[in-house]
C-alpha cells in the first residue's frame, strides 16, 4: 500500500496526506486549461477562417442581402458563423456535372433522332401570336428541352388515389421502372412500393430506384438490401458526396418522379409515407397533388431522373427515348427540371415569368410561402394590374417558422388586394399555380428560398383549358375549406408576436 494512502493509526504521531482528485472531469479541465493558454492562437485561426470565407461568401452567395448578412457574421462572430456558413451557407451545388442528357431533346442545329421524330410527327409546339413566341422562348431557354404537343394528364388528388395510379402503372410496366423520391419511410406505404417494385425486378423488368440520403435517412439497411437482391437498382442522392463536401447538407434533391417505360410518368407533392396517405398522428387529412403525364413530355420527366441518377452513379440507363403521342388529347406540356447546379436561378425566373404573365388569374397553393421582396413586388403589380391572385396556405403548419413569416406579408398583400387563405382540414402541402384560363403547374417546388435555391425540383407546366378547369375546381373546393386571412392578424397582435413575426421573416433566406 502506497505511503499516501495509509490513515493514521494509534500509533503514528501523524498521517500521511491523502491525495483527492481537484476535479470530478479532470481530463475536460485540461482540455479548458490548454484552451485558455491558446485561446489567442485560436482567436487568430478561428478570424482568419472567417475573413476568408466571408471573401467566398461575397464572391458566390446569389443574393446580395445573403453575401451582407454572412460577410458581416463571419467576421463579427466567426466561431458560430463559420460552421453554420459551411453548413448552410453554400448556394452553389458545385460538382453536379450537368450531364446534359438533355441533349436527347435539345432544339439544335444539329437535331438528334427525339427530336426529329417530334418534329416529323407534328409534336412540337409552334406559337401562333407574339404571346405564345414569348412564352415559347422563355420556358424553353429554361428547361433547354421543347414544348410539346400531344400529351395527356389526369389530376391527381390526394394520397389513395395518387398511389394507386402509380401502383397499377407499375404492375403493367413491360420494360423498365423509374423510381425518384425525396423521402421513403419503410412504414407500410413504403412497404408497399418496395413490394411493387420487387415484384417488377423478379419478372426481369428493369427497376431503378433513387432516393435523396438525407430526406430518407430512416430508411434501412434491411429495406435497400431487399431491393437490392429481388435486382433492383438502388441509390441514393448524397449531397455530401466527396472529402470536400463532407459539410454540405444545406442541399436536397427534392424531386418525385415515378416514369414506366417511357410512355407514362408522375410529379407532383407526394413523398412515400404513410402521412400521405392520412396517417399522421397530428396532422390528418394530409391535402396533396400530384398529376399523371402520358405523351412526348414524359421523355423530358425522365432526362431529369437520368441526369440525377447518372451523377449519383456514374451509369445511364438504356431507356426508351422514342416520343409517342398520347391516345386522347392534345396538351401542351413541358417538364422543367430546376436546381443549385444550374448557371442561373431557373426556378426563380420560372415563378417569375409565371406571374408575369398573368392576365387574369394567378392561384398558387404552397405550403411554405416565404417569397422574397422580388416576388412580392410581381404580386403586386399583378394585383394592381387586375389580377385575381390568391394565395393558399396550411392552417396547420409543420414549420413553426414558416408559419410565422407568413403573418409578416399580410399587410403588403391586403393594401392591393392579395387574397391569403389559409387552408383549415389537416395539412395542406400541395404546390400548384393556376394561370389565368389555360396553363397549370404542378410540381415539386415550393414557393421559399430552399425550392428556388437549394433543392433540385422538378415542375410539370400543362396547358390545356379543360385541364385548367378541373384545376379550378379542385381549388375552389379548397378555398371552400379555408379561411380568408386579414392584415388584422397581425397588426392588433401583442408586440411579442409582432417581433417574432419580423424575426422569422428575417431568416426567410434559409427557411
Amino acid at each position: 500500500m502506497s505511503e499516501k494512502t495509509l490513515r493514521k493509526t494509534p500509533g503514528d504521531h501523524q498521517a500521511a496526506p491523502v491525495e483527492r482528485p481537484t476535479s470530478r472531469f479532470p481530463r475536460l479541465k485540461a482540455t479548458w486549461r490548454a484552451i485558455r493558454r491558446r485561446r489567442f492562437a485560436i482567436a487568430l485561426v478561428m478570424h482568419a477562417l472567417g475573413a476568408l470565407s466571408s471573401v467566398q461568401a461575397i464572391m458566390s452567395t446569389r443574393t446580395p442581402q445573403g453575401a451582407i448578412a454572412w460577410a458581416i457574421s463571419l467576421n463579427t462572430c466567426p466561431y458560430i458563423a463559420v460552421p453554420a456558413y459551411w453548413v448552410f451557407g453554400r448556394s452553389k451545388f458545385d460538382n453536379y456535372e450537368l450531364i446534359r442528357h438533355r441533349e436527347m431533346l435539345a432544339v439544335s442545329e444539329t437535331q438528334n433522332a427525339t427530336i426529329r421524330a417530334l418534329r416529323d410527327q407534328g409534336m412540337l409546339f409552334a406559337p401562333v401570336d407574339g404571346d405564345d413566341k414569348r412564352q415559347q422562348l422563355v420556358l424553353e431557354g429554361l428547361a433547354e428541352m421543347p414544348i410539346t404537343r400531344y400529351n395527356d394528364a389526369d389530376l391527381l388528388i390526394d394520397g389513395e388515389t395518387t398511389f394507386q395510379a402509380i401502383f397499377d402503372r407499375i404492375a403493367d410496366a413491360e420494360q423498365y421502372v423509374l423510381v425518384e423520391f425525396y423521402i421513403v419511410r419503410p412504414d407500410e406505404l413504403g412497404n408497399r412500393l418496395k413490394d411493387a417494385l420487387v415484384a417488377k425486378a423478379r419478372e426481369g423488368v428493369a427497376v431503378y430506384f433513387l432516393y435523396d440520403a438525407l430526406g430518407s435517412h430512416g430508411l434501412t439497411n434491411e429495406y435497400l438490401q431487399e431491393l437490392t437482391d429481388a435486382g433492383v437498382s438502388v441509390a441514393g442522392f448524397k449531397t455530401t458526396r466527396g472529402w470536400g463536401n463532407r459539410t454540405r447538407v444545406n442541399f436536397r434533391n427534392h424531386r418525385k418522379i415515378v416514369v414506366v417505360d417511357g410512355v407514362e410518368a408522375f410529379v407532383g407533392g407526394h413523398n412515400v409515407g404513410d402521412e400521405y396517405v392520412g396517417k399522421h398522428p397530428t396532422l390528418t387529412p394530409w391535402r396533396d397533388t400530384h398529376v399523371a403525364v402520358r405523351g412526348p413530355v414524359v421523355l423530358e420527366t425522365q432526362v431529369a431522373f437520368v441526369e440525377d441518377w447518372r451523377w449519383a452513379t456514374g451509369d445511364t440507363p438504356e431507356l426508351n427515348w422514342e416520343p409517342q403521342k398520347a391516345a386522347e388529347g392534345d396538351m401542351l406540356a413541358l417538364c422543367l427540371p430546376t436546381g443549385p447546379a444550374e448557371n442561373i436561378e431557373t426556378a426563380t425566373l420560372l415563378m417569375l415569368d409565371l406571374i408575369n404573365m398573368a392576365k387574369t388569374r394567378i392561384w398558387i397553393a404552397s405550403p411554405y410561402f416565404v417569397p422574397d421582396e422580388q416576388f412580392v413586388s410581381a404580386l403586386q403589380l399583378a394585383a394592381l394590374r387586375g389580377v385575381d391572385v390568391r394565395v393558399l396556405i396550411p392552417e396547420n403548419n409543420d414549420d413553426a417558422l414558416v408559419d410565422l413569416t407568413s403573418y409578416s406579408y399580410l399587410e403588403e398583400a391586403e393594401r392591393v388586394g392579395i387574397w391569403i387563405y389559409r387552408y383549415e382540414p389537416g395539412f395542406m402541402h400541395q404546390k400548384v399555380w393556376l394561370i389565368d384560363e389555360r396553363l397549370v403547374s404542378i410540381g415539386t417546388a415550393n414557393f421559399d428560398n430552399r425550392s428556388m435555391r437549394l433543392n433540385f425540383e422538378v415542375t410539370m407546366l400543362l396547358r390545356d383549358a379543360e385541364f385548367a378547369g378541373q384545376v379550378r375546381r379542385m381549388l375552389e373546393a379548397d378555398f371552400a375549406k379555408s379561411r380568408v386571412v386579414s392584415a388584422k392578424e397581425y397588426t392588433e397582435s401583442s408586440g411579442v408576436f409582432q417581433f417574432f413575426v419580423r424575426t422569422a421573416r428575417l431568416l426567410a433566406p434559409v427557411q
